[in-house]
């Protein structure tokens, strides 16, 4: 469930995730935990949809992530006790601007662009994250290969045929355009944690993520006179259901998870959620809301989809991967 800013070499140790396939077998539990962050990751979309019909993008995106956040300590100090959200000032300091990144820049740039582009349409665009921390990577002095350079040229081949006029209706570039703003921000997050200490439990740095990503939302949508669209009777229930839905399933259940998933499955077998839940939002934006799947929109979503599987099955096989770590604080690599 991150952006860089300095050129020095990290030492990374060894985790669980990094261990031999042989070591990982595929259990019954691997596969419905891999089925459930198929499933969750890939709805968000959909709920994020219905809630943004009815509630401002920023009040309802902050609400979000200050209850899950809420509901994640409570699980943290019941499990562990109060001794577990000991930091150091930087870890703080860090996992608070990870969030800035990551749920300010990620998901709520993607709540208020999808007031006027399909659910289908964000997911496909969001898809491309990982090619934008490899880009950000190159920039920061740390080579990809040349396979990686391929891969992420031929997905931004995928993102330009999604941009062309016309592929998305009626919806201007603008929201398009703030689509792939989000995916870069939430690139700049993802390469920020690799670059700067967390603290050692990942749930502790998602919480610390939560409360301050969740807590700027609310400041921006109230700055932005989100309060004054605020009309909680007369929103409708399917908003409130994927309100809920977000809070316990989206954030907490995927999540969690995701969480079990990394410390007991092969972290290549983990992380093919970034490739795999555009396409279940694709069918869930076609099956409930009747989004257009034209030609443009498939090829557009095969070829970064592809993309993206072939950059992260190169980045594997080198130094190391793009896609984040228990480590790294276990944030997925793209906005759920």
């Amino acid at each position: 469930m991150r952006g860089g800013c300095c050129n020095r070499p990290v030492t990374r140790t060894r985790t669980a995730s990094d261990t031999s396939s042989a070591e990982r077998p595929v259990t019954a539990g691997v596969i419905v935990a891999l089925g459930t962050v198929y499933l969750v990751w890939g709805s968000t979309y959909l709920a994020i949809k219905y809630i943004v019909g009815s509630l401002p993008p920023f009040l309802s995106m902050g609400a979000r992530f200050l209850l899950a956040g809420a509901v994640l300590t409570a699980m943290i100090v019941v499990s562990r006790g109060r001794p577990a959200f000991r930091m150091t000032r930087r870890e703080l300091v860090t996992a608070a601007l990870c969030g800035l990144f990551l749920l300010v820049g990620g998901n709520g740039l993607v709540a208020v662009a999808e007031q006027d582009v399909d659910s289908s349409m964000a997911a496909l665009l969001i898809a491309g994250t990982p090619l934008w921390v490899v880009l950000l990577r190159a920039v920061l002095r740390d080579r990809p290969s040349a396979a990686t350079v391929a891969g992420l040229l031929v997905g931004l081949v995928g993102v330009a045929i999604l941009l062309h006029p016309g592929v998305q209706g009626a919806a201007e570039l603008g929201p398009l355009l703030l689509v792939c703003l989000s995916s870069f921000l939430w690139s700049c997050g993802t390469v920020l944690a690799t670059r700067r200490p967390l603290p050692a439990d990942p749930f502790v740095t998602t919480v610390v993520e939560m409360a301050a990503g969740g807590t700027a939302m609310v400041v921006l949508g109230s700055f932005g006179g989100e309060w004054g669209r605020l009309h909680l009777g007369g929103t409708e229930s399917s908003a409130w259901i994927a309100f809920v839905y977000l809070v316990l399933v989206g954030s907490v259940l995927g999540y969690s998870a995701y969480v079990w998933l990394l410390a007991r499955a092969r972290l290549s077998l983990a992380t093919t959620y970034a490739y795999v839940n555009p396409a279940v939002a694709v069918v869930l934006g076609a099956l409930f809301l009747s989004e257009p799947l034209t030609v443009n929109v498939l090829a557009g979503g095969a070829v970064i989809i592809a993309a993206v599987a072939f950059v992260i099955t190169a980045e594997s096989r080198g130094r190391r991967s793009p896609l984040p770590t228990t480590r790294q604080g276990a944030m997925p690599v793209e906005p759920t």
